[in-house]
């Protein structure tokens, strides 16, 4: 059985970066993973454009100031956007076990982000997508599970 999740609100929705789930990471707290990811598309390019997303109240405001195409994004953007992600969606999962539970359970299952207009990080309205969110998922899981089996 696959999983697909997409919107807070429905099931597996503490998958979704929009779930309000923060995180601390590099010294700096953060609202949610959208908030984190957002604003690194701007550091060392516009370092007034991260503080802004880090301030905004909610992760749909940070990912409308960070898909804004008026503003510059850092040169090596595609080089390092997935391990960006991966690194706050592990440190997401690993600050609160309640929903690190919730992804342990899906055990060795497909995770899709059902993303009806996202082909990269989910899965686009014909299910053509990437899904590298889904995929990053998948990998925390196996890392977190690694970890506990050791101790």
């Amino acid at each position: 059985m696959i999983i697909y999740f997409y919107k807070v609100e429905e099931p597996y929705g503490c998958f979704s970066n929009f779930s309000l789930h923060d995180i601390s990471l590099h010294g700096q707290y953060w609202l949610t993973v959208e908030h984190y990811y957002q604003a690194q598309k701007f550091v060392s390019a516009d370092e007034r454009l991260v503080a802004a997303i880090r301030a905004v109240a909610t992760p749909q405001e940070a990912a409308k100031l960070g898909r804004d195409p008026n503003h510059r994004i850092r040169a090596d953007w595609e080089a390092v956007k997935i391990p960006i992600m991966r690194e706050a969606v592990l440190t997401k999962f690993l600050t609160h076990t309640d929903i690190q539970a919730i992804l342990l359970a899906t055990g060795d299952r497909v995770i899709v982000e059902d993303s009806p207009t996202d082909y990269y990080w989910g899965c686009g309205c014909d299910r053509t997508g990437q899904n590298h969110l889904g995929r990053i998922l998948m990998s925390v899981r196996q890392e977190i599970s690694q970890r506990l089996a050791r101790g």
